[in-house]
Order: structure tokens, then sequence, then C-alpha cells
């Protein structure tokens, strides 16, 4: 793998990722090209540096050419996982409360391999607004308040607040990359 590969795999990784990747948001969620990068080798790098900082990154599921991986804190994750509203509306689709975060990633890894569409609890493992991940469900995706970063069906005055402070991190540590930094070094690690 090539040093200009994993410099564009590293910006990639900070556009989509960057609130996960900073600590303000416990994951994100992003689709890769198989081709276009050596997805696994790339992944195993990033583990492998970015472990000190709680930071993981998941191969969720290979469909085709893409590879769709999480990014995530996983002590923030674990935190999202284990509020009692979360665990409430994750039982309903299969998650024992007995499970531990790498469980229930395995969990929604086989709900989203086995298809019939995209699990719609993957927003509680995105750090989604409870209110908003059933507001979605019960709306079938639509009647929603705002959509930004995802659809807004309660506190929209927190929802932009949010969607403000995700931009902001995405702009600071993208233009810390662009000023030649990488992304271990534009994260402090």
């Amino acid at each position: 793998m090539s040093l200009t590969e994993q410099r564009l795999f590293e910006k990639k990784i900070a556009f989509n990722s960057a609130p996960a990747l900073c600590g303000i948001k416990c994951a994100c969620l992003l689709s890769l090209d198989s081709e276009e990068f050596d997805v696994r080798g790339n992944a195993d790098i990033f583990n492998s540096k970015a472990a000190c900082r709680g930071l993981e990154m998941r191969l969720m599921c290979s469909c085709g050419r893409r590879v769709l991986i999480m990014v995530f804190q996983r002590g923030l994750l674990r935190a999202q996982l284990e509020n009692k509203r979360v665990r409430a509306l994750l039982s309903g689709y299969g998650y024992s409360p007995a499970l531990d975060t790498d469980a229930c990633l395995d969990r929604l890894s086989e709900r989203i391999k086995n298809g019939g569409g995209f699990p719609h609890e993957i927003g509680l493992f995105l750090g989604y607004p409870v209110d908003d991940v059933l507001g979605f469900i019960e709306n079938g995706g639509e009647n929603f308040k705002l959509c930004g970063c995802w659809k807004v069906y309660s506190d929209t005055e927190s929802a932009e607040k949010t969607f403000r402070s995700f931009e902001r991190c995405r702009e600071y540590l993208c233009s810390k990359l662009n000023r030649g930094l990488d992304i271990y070094q534009a994260l402090g690690i």
C-alpha cells in the first residue's frame, strides 16, 4: 500500500468521521470502494495506532465493491449502548440486554448483511437521539422537522447546534490534513 493511498484513505476517514475521531460523537459510518483502497490493511493500521485513544475502525459489511465501515470511540459507544432507552429499543430488534459492545456490533453487522432494508436501529449506534430514531421508524422516514446529519423529529434547536459542531469539527480536522499532517498527528496520537 502506497503512502499516497494511506493519505487519501485518511482524508476520507477524516471528512466522514471527524466528530467520532475528535470525541464529540460516539460513531460514524462510511462506505468505501474496495478497489480504491486496501480497506482492511488501512483499518488494521488505524486500529493499531488509534487504540491508545479508544478509537476503532470496524468493517461492518462488504457488498460488492463497497465496504461499510464504522469508526467509533469505544467508551462513548459503550455508554450510548448502555442507555436504558437505547437498550429497550434495541431489544425489539433482537439485541439481548446481556450483549456487550462487540456483541452488539456483531448483531448489527449481521442485520446489515442479511438485507431486507437498512436496520433502523443503526441510528442508535451513531448516537442519534432516541426520539429521532423512534420518529424515523414510526414515520417511515417522512414528516421530519429538520434534515441534516440525520432526520430530526424532536429537538430541532439542539440538532442544529449539533450539526454545526460536527461541521466545525470536520473543517478543523480536514484543514490539519490539508496542511500536510497525517491523521495521527492531527489527532495527537
